[in-house]
C-alpha cells in the first residue's frame, strides 16, 4: 500500500525540508510570566506537541511590543533580556523532531483595554465588543516605521533563540489585517487607499524581517482569504496580495479568515455563500485557498475544520494545498499527527457541534448576539482549558462539556489578573503613548 500524502515530505522555497504535511497551527497560550517570558508551561506543552508526529508547530502570537498585546500572558520578545528562556522554548519545541516557528503580531486595535488604553490602529474605528476595546490612535508614519523595524527585531532575536522559522501573522483584524482592510483602515496617505497601499505595511514587513533572518531562514504569512464583512478585504484582494507575496519571497502562506467582529477563525462559519462542494468538506477556507491556488504556486497551508484523514488528503491530492493546519484537534489529541500518519486513526479532535457549553437558553444554538458571543469566546476557552492541562504535565481532558459563562467569566478573570501582575515597568512601557 502507498504511503499517504500527508506522510509526504516538501521542500520550501528557501531549501527547507518539512517531513511530512502536517503542521500545528498557531493558538494563543496566554501563559507568560509577570515579566512576559515563557514559562515552565510553555516548555511542557510544546515538548509534548513535538512528540506527536508533525512537522511543524507555530506558536502563539508572540508580541514585537509590550505595550500592545492581543491578550495578557503573551510572550513578549523586544530585546534579548529573556534569551535563556526563549533558548529553553525552542529546544522543547524541537525535542520531539518537529520544526518549530515563532507567529510574531502586532494587535493592533485589538489590544484590550486593560493592557492599553490607547491601542494603535490605521485609523480611529474602534472596536466595539462589550466595552472590551478602547478607541484606537491613529498612527503616524514615525509610528509604521517603529513597527516595521521592531516585526525584524523580533525574529532576529528568536532566530538567535533556535527557533527554525517565523510566520507573520497578516490574519485575523490584528494590525497587518487592519492596513489591508478597507474597513479599518481609512488613511489618504501611501498607506491607505489603494489595495497596494493597504498592502504596503505587510510587504515592508516580510523586507524587514527578510533583512533581519537572511534568504535561507523560512518566513511565512498568515493572511485573510477574506474579512468577511461589507465592504472589507475580499478574496480579490487576498490573491493579489498573495501574488505580492510570492514577488517578496516568502515561503509558506497559510489561508485563514474573519477578525474579531467577524470570527470566522474561531466558529469556522459565515454569512459568506458557499457552493453544496464546499459546505459537505470539512475545512471551511479550503474553497478560498483553491481560488488562490490558480494565481500563485507558492506553499500553501489551510487550517481551520480539518479532522478526518479522508478531507485532508483529499486537499492535498485535489486542491493543490500544500501543507494541513491542525490547531483544536491537538488540543484533545496531541498524537493525532502521529496517529493519522501510522493509519491507527481516520479522524482526530472532537464534533464541535457536539460539544456542550452551558444549558438551556446559554445552548450553543441560541441566537442572541451576546449568547453567541459568550459561546465563541468559551470554545476557545474550552481549548485553551485542555492546553493549561498539557501545560501543567497532564494529558489532555475526554470531558466534552463546559458552562460557557464559566469560560467567559474564567477568561476575564485571568486576562485582568495577568494584566495587573505584569511588572511595573512593563505597565509602564504599555502607556508611554498614552
Amino acid at each position: 500500500m502507498s504511503p499517504s500524502p500527508l506522510a509526504r515530505p516538501i521542500t520550501l522555497p528557501n531549501g527547507t525540508v518539512l517531513a511530512n504535511r502536517l503542521s500545528r497551527s498557531a493558538m494563543t497560550e496566554a501563559m507568560a510570566d509577570k515579566f512576559d517570558a515563557p514559562t515552565q508551561k510553555h516548555f511542557n506543552l510544546y515538548r509534548r506537541w513535538s512528540r506527536g508526529g508533525l512537522a511543524l508547530q507555530t506558536t502563539g502570537n508572540v508580541m514585537i511590543d509590550r505595550r500592545y498585546l492581543e491578550r495578557p500572558g503573551n510572550v513578549v520578545v523586544e530585546d534579548e533580556t529573556q534569551m535563556p528562556a526563549l533558548q529553553q522554548w525552542a529546544t522543547a519545541a524541537k525535542s520531539g523532531g518537529a520544526q518549530a516557528w515563532v507567529q510574531i503580531s502586532h494587535p493592533g486595535r485589538q489590544c484590550p483595554m486593560i493592557v492599553n488604553a490607547r491601542p494603535l490602529s490605521p485609523s480611529t474605528q474602534k472596536l466595539k465588543m462589550l466595552g472590551l476595546f478602547a478607541k484606537p490612535r491613529e498612527m503616524t508614519t514615525e509610528d509604521i516605521q517603529d513597527v516595521i523595524h521592531r516585526f525584524g527585531k523580533t525574529a532576529r532575536i528568536v532566530q538567535k533563540a533556535g527557533f527554525d522559522g517565523v510566520q507573520i501573522h497578516g490574519a485575523h483584524g490584528y494590525l497587518i489585517s487592519q492596513f489591508l482592510s478597507p474597513t479599518t483602515n481609512h488613511r489618504s496617505d501611501d498607506w491607505g487607499g489603494s489595495l497596494e497601499n493597504r498592502a504596503r505595511l505587510l510587504r515592508a514587513v516580510v523586507q524587514s524581517v527578510r533583512t533581519a533572518v537572511g534568504p535561507a531562514y523560512p518566513i511565512g504569512v498568515k493572511l485573510n482569504s477574506a474579512d468577511f464583512q461589507k465592504g472589507g478585504f475580499t478574496l480579490q484582494d487576498c490573491k493579489q496580495v498573495a501574488k505580492w507575496l510570492q514577488e517578496d519571497g516568502i515561503d509558506l502562506l497559510e489561508i485563514s479568515g474573519g477578525t474579531y467582529e467577524k470570527m470566522s477563525f474561531a466558529t469556522a462559519t459565515s454569512d459568506e455563500p458557499q457552493r453544496e462542494s464546499t459546505q459537505k468538506r470539512e475545512a471551511f477556507f479550503l474553497e478560498y485557498a483553491r481560488e488562490i491556488r490558480q494565481v500563485v504556486n507558492l506553499p500553501l497551508m489551510v487550517t481551520g475544520g480539518f479532522r478526518s484523514a479522508a478531507a485532508m488528503e483529499q486537499a492535498l491530492t485535489e486542491d493543490g494545498i500544500d501543507m494541513i493546519g491542525l490547531a483544536r484537534p491537538l488540543c484533545v489529541h496531541p498524537d493525532g499527527a502521529a496517529h493519522l500518519l501510522d493509519g491507527s486513526t481516520d479522524k482526530i479532535g472532537i464534533i464541535e457541534d457536539g460539544l456542550t457549553l452551558g444549558t438551556g437558553s446559554w445552548g450553543i444554538n441560541a441566537q442572541n448576539w451576546l449568547i453567541n458571543l459568550v459561546n465563541t469566546v468559551a470554545r476557545v476557552e474550552y481549548y485553551v482549558w485542555q492546553m493549561d492541562r498539557m501545560a501543567a504535565a497532564q494529558e489532555p481532558s475526554s470531558k466534552t462539556s463546559a458552562n460557557a459563562l464559566g469560560l467567559m467569566a474564567g477568561y476575564l478573570g485571568k486576562s485582568t489578573y495577568r494584566a495587573l501582575r505584569r511588572k511595573p515597568a512593563a505597565r509602564r512601557a504599555q502607556s508611554s503613548q498614552a
